[in-house]
């Protein structure tokens, strides 16, 4: 399998990885704050998904800077020993 995986961004906006990186570090998305209201974990076999929920502090997309309760979708997959992240996606709650 590839190790490309696309993130669904909290407005809907789909990304790579490497966009993602590349917003982190010219200044599209600023992430201030997080503190986290739970997180679930599930695994079977090779596979595992987690679920969290956060309070955020960010400005996105030039954006002012804000707060949001966002919700955290992940799927991992276990290869040579070591977890792969293969999806994340991120909506409000």
């Amino acid at each position: 399998m590839s190790d490309e995986y696309y993130l669904t961004h909290m407005t809907g906006a789909k990304q790579s990885k490497e966009m993602f990186i590349e917003g982190l570090l010219d200044g599209t998305f600023n992430y201030y704050s997080a503190e986290h209201d739970s997180i679930e974990a599930a695994v079977e076999g090779d596979t595992a998904r987690m679920v969290g929920k956060s309070r955020v502090t960010a400005a996105v997309y030039g954006g002012r800077k804000g707060f949001w309760r966002l919700r955290g979708d992940f799927t991992l997959r276990k290869e040579n020993g070591a977890w792969k992240l293969t999806s994340s996606r991120a909506s409000t709650y």
